[in-house]
């Protein structure tokens, strides 16, 4: 079985590394490509999104990792960005949108990080109240 996935966009901001980063607080554009935009119809309504991406930057994979807090841990338990895909996802809130390009607050991703997918926040599907 063949998997080929394509990006939709990518993330601009000013972060290079992880560990500059507030996650709760830092802002960052998701730009769209030209050809998904109608895919962005009324997104505006909604309050969180989460952004699919891709870990651009990271070329090893480890079952076993260390977590920001120290502790050691599966790679399935952890947001570490060594995974076997090298898939993330992010949730954030939507601030705005111009056109093609949202601008999102809270999301932990790095400047040019493609981005594979939105979705909105659901309460039904992410279990969780927000």
């Amino acid at each position: 079985m063949e998997i080929v996935l394509r990006p939709i966009g990518y993330v601009r901001n000013n972060f290079n590394s992880r560990e500059k980063m507030d996650y709760d607080e830092d802002v960052s554009e998701i730009v769209v490509y030209d050809e998904f935009v109608p895919g962005l119809y009324r997104i505006e309504d909604e309050e969180y999104i989460t952004i699919i991406f891709y870990f651009h930057l990271s070329n090893e994979e480890k079952l076993i990792t260390i977590r920001r807090d120290g502790k050691e841990t599966g790679v399935f338990a952890s947001r570490s960005p060594n995974r076997p895909n090298h898939l993330g996802i992010a949730t954030g809130r939507l601030l705005k949108r111009e056109g093609n390009v949202l601008t999102v607050k809270g999301i932990d991703c790095l400047n040019q990080t493609p981005v594979l997918d939105i979705k909105p926040k659901s309460r039904k599907f992410d279990g969780v109240d927000g």
